[in-house]
């Protein structure tokens, strides 16, 4: 079974369907997902994410319905968003790892041996004892994915993680995001040379998939269709 697979979903959200009649069946291991502001590619993630509910069509995230198995789910995948803000709940960069893994129950020891690889795999383990929020942007998304990544999710949906970094701080997150760790990836992004580092790419158009292919592919008709302006609203 591919680990995405949508028929025919909407997504309606107030009076506005901002999703309409997207299918996909995909089973890469790293999925770009590409297209203007106001294609639909964001809500796509959350949708994934189990953060807005489907108005209509079938949905599996990996093998999983969504509606009827969110417990489920919520335990397999992680978000991460563009402002790490939103993610950092707890006051030192220790604790904030380590209040991921609350639903975990794994106990002192484990839940303390979990949080320092998950430190040490980001290099944030000089930072453990640091207030979460004196942290710089990319410390804040490096903590932001070591939150994510402490819980060894099957699926990571990013939806535009490198937005506000610099390009050194861009490239040390797209490098975690995108290493074979065991996990799958849906990257939802305006960097064009970071989409065609995934496996795949789907083409966001006016709510639906307009093309789903290699990301060379992908980013050549996105680019074609910007420079004749005829990408629909």
């Amino acid at each position: 079974m591919s680990a995405l697979q949508l028929d025919g979903i909407g997504v309606r959200l107030g009076d506005v369907d901002v999703l309409h009649d997207v299918t996909l069946d995909l089973d890469a291991r790293t999925i770009a997902v590409i297209g203007e502001n106001g294609s639909g590619k964001s809500t796509f993630a959350r949708l994934l994410g189990g953060l807005v509910p489907a108005s209509a069509g079938g949905l599996r995230i990996l093998g999983l319905d969504p509606a009827r198995q969110a417990a489920e789910l919520r335990r397999r995948i992680a978000v991460v968003f563009s402002n790490p803000d939103a993610q950092i709940i707890m006051p030192t960069v220790a604790e904030d790892v380590a209040f991921s893994l609350r639903a975990d129950r794994l106990g002192r020891e484990a839940t303390a041996a979990r949080v320092a690889d998950a430190l040490d795999r980001f290099g944030l383990t000089e930072l453990a004892d640091r207030p979460s929020h004196d942290l710089s942007g990319g410390q804040k998304q490096l903590l932001a994915l070591c939150g994510a990544f402490v819980r060894r999710p099957e699926l990571v949906i990013a939806d535009e993680p490198t937005a506000y970094l610099d390009a050194r701080n861009a490239r040390r997150v797209s490098d975690h995001l995108l290493e074979d760790a065991g996990h799958r990836l849906v990257l939802v992004t305006h960097d064009l040379a970071l989409a065609a580092r995934c496996d795949t790419a789907v083409l966001f158009a006016g709510g639906t998939v307009a093309t789903i292919g290699s990301p060379g592919d992908v980013v050549a008709a996105y680019e074609h269709l910007l420079a004749e302006g005829s990408l629909p609203c």
